[in-house]
């Protein structure tokens, strides 16, 4: 009987000290857009008109005609702001917040276009936001900056 009690309390223990953290989707809006955005979400197939208010998850995407543009606020402008500028293509791959940690992460996949980002300063040491392109992952902890991905010409 001992052992029994031994082991049951040692399982109860190992299990309160692997718990994970829960982690809690983020979002982000569409806040304006001037010409034709179009939104694709995650397992659909088509794209959709993007509209002011419309709320995006991780897994959606985001495309803008030439000369066209969309504005997003990421976590009610919390975290920061990106425009997604004419002619430009982006995934919303990551947008996560462990609250225990007090750390997010924000991924977007940047697959053709420019994105220009005003990312609010990161206080979490564990926290992340970055931009994926084909060729580079950009990080950073606070700033304003552009990044850019041009279709090779042959």
């Amino acid at each position: 009987m001992k052992v029994f009690k031994f082991i049951l309390v040692m399982i109860i223990m190992m299990g309160m000290l692997s718990s994970s953290y829960a982690i809690e989707k983020r979002t982000a809006r569409v806040v304006s857009t001037n010409g034709t955005a179009e939104v694709k979400r995650t397992g659909q197939a088509t794209w959709a008109p993007a509209n002011v208010g419309m709320v995006l998850n991780e897994g959606d995407a985001i495309k803008t005609a030439p000369k066209a543009w969309a504005l997003l606020s990421i976590d009610d402008g919390k975290v920061g702001t990106v425009e997604v500028r004419g002619d430009s293509q982006m995934m919303i791959t990551e947008l996560t917040a462990t609250p225990e940690t007090q750390t997010s992460a924000t991924l977007l996949d940047l697959a053709i276009g420019e994105v220009m980002i005003k990312a609010k300063k990161i206080h979490g040491e564990g926290s992340k936001f970055e931009v994926k392109t084909p060729t580079s992952v950009v990080g950073v902890r606070g700033t304003t900056f552009n990044v850019k991905v041009e279709a090779v010409k042959e």
